[in-house]
């Protein structure tokens, strides 16, 4: 009667470690997820140093001097409204938070007096060696705080060529003397090579009569 009773127990103990061992082996079969070799995710390059597809090119860069050339001073006065809250524009105007910019086209840069400028724009005008050209004018537009690391300059910069083109414009008009507008260079045409005639054929050598020896 007790060996029965054991055996009884003995076979419920198997059976539920069979349950047991049955459900680890279906719930590992179902849930394991596989892993990859390498972690992370590999990135091909492109062979020859193409550029990525729906990368961005490079912006052309158009000169200043064909910018001019169809800018209007008139535009760029309503362009200076911007401007008009830091700095002045007429003759014997004052400095504000920027330096007066009458008669600022081919101004010796960092020299307007009774106006503290930054160590920045100092160091780039080199003792006033480096003047307020046109093309200082655009690049400075375009970016202050790129194109001159560490100026106090507050303003963003004007990317739209139209509008800064027509600001210099309007600036260069600020003086009784106006500077002249730089030279357009013409990009002269390729020239052609003329077409190669094809050689002539050599002509046939002129057959001799035959003769009876």
């Amino acid at each position: 009667m007790e060996s029965s009773q054991s055996n009884k127990f003995i076979m419920a103990f198997l059976a539920t470690v069979f349950v047991v061992m049955t459900i680890g082996i279906t719930s590992d079969a179902i849930f394991t997820t596989s892993h990859p070799e390498q972690p992370g995710f590999a990135i091909a390059a492109a062979e020859g140093g193409a550029p990525a597809a729906g990368a961005k090119e490079a912006a052309v860069v158009v000169p200043i001097a064909t910018l001019l050339a169809s800018a209007d001073p008139a535009r760029g006065a309503n362009v200076f409204k911007r401007c008009a809250a830091c700095h002045t524009s007429e003759k014997g105007g004052a400095n504000k938070v920027g330096p007066h910019l009458f008669d600022v086209v081919n101004r010796p840069i960092a020299t307007v007096d009774g106006f503290s400028y930054s160590a920045a724009m100092k160091e780039f005008a080199q003792g006033g060696k480096e003047v307020w050209d046109f093309d200082h004018l655009n690049k400075f537009l375009t970016s202050p705080k790129g194109y001159i690391k560490g100026t106090a300059m507050g303003f963003a910069g004007d990317k739209k060529d139209n509008e800064r083109a027509d600001l210099i414009a309007y600036l260069r008009s600020l003086s009784d003397n106006p500077a002249p507008l730089p030279a357009v260079e013409e990009t002269a045409p390729a020239e052609e090579k003329p077409a190669e005639t094809p050689a002539a054929a050599p002509e046939a050598p002129a057959q001799q009569p035959a003769t009876n020896n």
